[in-house]
């Protein structure tokens, strides 16, 4: 890959995840305002996008830039190719059960996790706040935040299990049902990556 401007900030983004046009610039050795053209230009490509950040006490919200679908497409992924093959091999060698299985086992293993992080007791909102600080821990740059009708949006802007999902759509099934199970509320998926949509998105009203 060129060390253009942009590969590198490509390269910066992949790496190091979501930045500042600010510590872009000083990555690049480039004014905080040169860092935002380019990203700016760069988001004109579909390559990157910002995402805002409330600040803490009375600052100013951050703006942070991540990559898009399009851009982490300029990373060549062998695990991709490898993840799908092995799936594959598992269903033609085992059958589906044994993919069933699996993702029985992980379901269980990542309710076990998510449960013991997330408080129970707290509401609602406290509880997507919880899930979507761990989901993003996991890769997914997740975000959060009510709507004017009181449901809670919970978004995943980047899948790191995609090429696994694109394989068995039952790790997406399960993905579902262990948020409803930990987060004890309605869940519906109203945005998905594999249906072609830049992010997943699930919309979240308490349970009746």
């Amino acid at each position: 890959m060129r060390q253009s401007p942009a590969n590198r900030i490509l390269i910066l983004l992949k790496t190091d995840g979501p930045q500042l046009a600010s510590a872009v610039g000083d990555a690049l050795g480039i004014s905080s305002e040169a860092a935002r053209q380019q990203l700016t230009k760069m988001a004109e490509e579909g390559l990157v996008e910002p995402l805002t950040e409330a600040a803490a006490g009375r600052g100013r919200p951050r703006q942070f830039w991540h990559l898009t679908a399009s851009g982490n497409r300029q990373f060549p992924d062998g695990h991709a190719d490898l993840t799908a093959t092995l799936l594959a091999t598992m269903v033609s060698q085992l059958g589906q059960s044994a993919v069933d299985t699996v993702i029985s086992a992980r379901e269980t293993e990542t309710l076990r996790r998510y449960r013991s992080e997330i408080d129970r007791t707290a509401d609602l909102a406290s509880r997507v706040a919880s899930l979507a600080a761990i989901r993003t821990q996991e890769g997914y740059m997740a975000d959060h935040w009510q709507e004017d009708d009181g449901s809670l949006m919970l978004v995943e802007n980047h899948c790191p299990i995609c090429a696994a999902a694109c394989a068995c759509a039952g790790f997406c099934r399960s993905e579902l049902e262990t948020f409803r199970t930990v987060l004890g509320a309605k869940v519906e998926r109203e945005e998905h990556i594999l249906l072609g949509a830049r992010r997943c998105a699930y919309r979240i009203r308490a349970a009746a």
